[in-house]
């Protein structure tokens, strides 16, 4: 008996033993389950300012090539992106007027600082009078920021700081509403643009108030002064950078002679040499460029632009008229869509820069009637130019040229990247502000119009039978619709276009181009 009570207690030990390693085996289980979450919990975490400004530029050191094996872009160019990324995740879904959210907000500021600290170290050196302790003066050199990033930085602070108060200012207006582009077609506004992604905008039957219209023309003007403003500074950024090399190859260029005759190219060649040797050897005076006077140039690769390649026949024809006039210019010219008014831009800076580069070759080699040739030549740029200064007035939110893309791609200019990037995003987003507000006013002049509309039409005045509201009696002119009604109606339609459009077409293209340069962020 005491022999089966061992035997039996033997397999009770391995049972409890069994249910013990269970335990700790479920235990570690879920230990490891715990352990498999806490990294999940961890990357939920929002991240420090300091571990997303470690990120950022990090990004910017390694010029956006995360591998590392430096296939990477410029720094410049890698800021200029950072710029224009930020913006667009910032202000990309801003399509009402209205105060921006509070935390896209603080991360605008937040980090668009972050990128603009890397200026402050950017610096030059000027000359300083300095007082030694016995009293003597003299000039040192010391470091400070850069000129054009001393004004313009502040600057663009500035209008920064402007276009978000204007869209804080639309917080507590309650006279106009936007309906979702879901609803029912009866509850819809009216869209300016055929814009289908954007809510469209509503105001009362009667229109906006007085007071309304005039605040909300208040706030257009706010956002046009940014807009010309940052306009003249991304313009200016922009001059100042070089042509890079690989826009001047893409310009057409005329037929070479040696491309013709490409023996004339050694002939050209034995005779430079042999004319160097003998002015060295005879007048030992270096040499003399007998060739030049042949007309035609040595380098193969000095090839000669030709700007009418470049425009077409038809516009450089009416670009090199006698008497030119551009209103008359641009209105024989199709800028019926946005593709068609780019390509007229990059057709005119690519005159542009052949005719500037001919008129310096010129300079640099005097011949027979070149004088003549460069006043034309100099003439016909002037003319190019004004189109484009009309150009971006008239269409502000115009994507950029070829030789925009190809200067902000190939510039190395880290300071100059800066105030390109951070002026051409003020200039969209104020340019976006104006075409929200211009969205308001053309939904109240349409409200405006169908409620004067109305009362013409009530009932009272059509059970005055055959009478005019003025009591006279019906005229077939009043029949036929030929009265007064008309003419006003007529106004009526010009004015909504001229408010939406900004001005008429003949006062747009016949008064003199304002330079964009001249305009200052104070002017009122």
């Amino acid at each position: 008996m005491a022999e089966e009570e061992k035997t039996s207690e033997v397999p009770e030990k391995e049972t409890m033993v069994v249910e013990q390693s269970a335990d700790v085996k479920s235990t570690e289980s879920t230990s490891d389950l715990e352990n498999s979450t806490k990294p999940e919990t961890a990357k939920e975490k929002p991240k420090t300012d300091l571990e997303q400004m470690r990120e950022k530029f990090s990004k910017l050191l390694l010029g956006e090539d995360m591998s590392g094996g430096g296939k990477g872009v410029s720094s410049a160019l890698a800021l200029t992106n950072a710029i224009t990324n930020l913006a667009a995740s910032v202000f990309g879904e801003q399509h009402k007027l209205g105060p921006m959210k509070e935390d896209s907000k603080k991360r605008w500021r937040k980090e668009v600082d972050w990128l603009l600290s890397i200026t402050d170290h950017i610096v030059e050196f000027v000359p300083v009078q300095h007082t030694a302790r016995d009293g003597s003066n003299m000039e040192i050199m010391v470091t400070k920021q850069r000129k054009d990033l001393l004004m313009n930085i502040p600057a663009l602070k500035k209008l920064d700081k402007m276009l978000t108060d204007c869209l804080d200012n639309f917080k507590d207006q309650k006279e106009f509403w936007y309906v979702s582009k879901d609803a029912n077609e009866s509850e819809k506004g009216v869209q300016r643009n055929d814009k289908w992604w954007l809510p469209t905008v509503k105001v009362p039957p009667g229109g906006l108030s007085e007071e309304s219209r005039k605040w909300m023309q208040k706030q257009k003007d706010c956002a046009n002064q940014v807009l010309k403003a940052s306009m003249a500074i991304n313009a200016e950024v922009l001059g100042e950078m070089e042509i890079p090399e690989n826009y001047i190859e893409t310009l057409p260029k005329t037929e070479s002679i040696y491309d013709r005759f490409p023996f004339l190219q050694t002939l050209a060649s034995m005779f430079q040499w042999l004319a160097s040797w003998v002015v060295h050897r005879v007048c030992t005076h270096g040499t003399l460029p007998f060739y030049s006077l042949l007309g035609f140039s040595v380098n193969k690769n000095d090839l000669t632009k030709n700007a009418r390649d470049s425009l077409g026949d038809v516009t450089y024809k009416s670009l090199t008229v006698e008497f030119f006039d551009p209103g008359q210019f641009l209105a024989s010219v199709d800028l019926s869509s946005e593709h068609k008014i780019l390509d007229l831009k990059n057709k005119m800076e690519a005159s542009v820069v052949i005719w500037k580069r001919k008129m310096h070759q010129k300079e640099s080699r005097s011949s027979w009637g070149a004088s003549a040739k460069m006043e034309r030549r100099e003439l016909f740029e002037e003319r190019a130019e004004t189109i484009l200064i009309l150009i971006k007035q008239r269409f502000p939110g115009l994507p950029q040229s070829s030789l925009d893309i190809c200067k902000i791609e190939s510039n190395r200019d880290v300071g100059l990247a800066v105030l390109e990037s951070y002026s051409r995003v003020l200039e969209s987003l104020a340019n976006t502000v104006m075409n929200r507000i211009e969205d308001v006013l053309y939904a109240d002049d349409l409200a405006q119009n169908s409620s004067e509309n109305n009362t013409k039409s009530s009932p009272s005045d059509q059970t005055q039978g055959n009478k005019t509201p003025n009591g006279t009696p019906t005229t077939i002119s009043d029949i036929m619709g030929w009265g007064s009604d008309q003419g006003e109606n007529e106004i009526t339609e010009e004015f909504l276009d001229n408010k939406l459009m900004g001005e008429t077409t003949n006062d747009m293209f016949t008064r003199k181009p304002t330079s964009i340069l001249t305009n200052h962020i104070w002017k009122s």
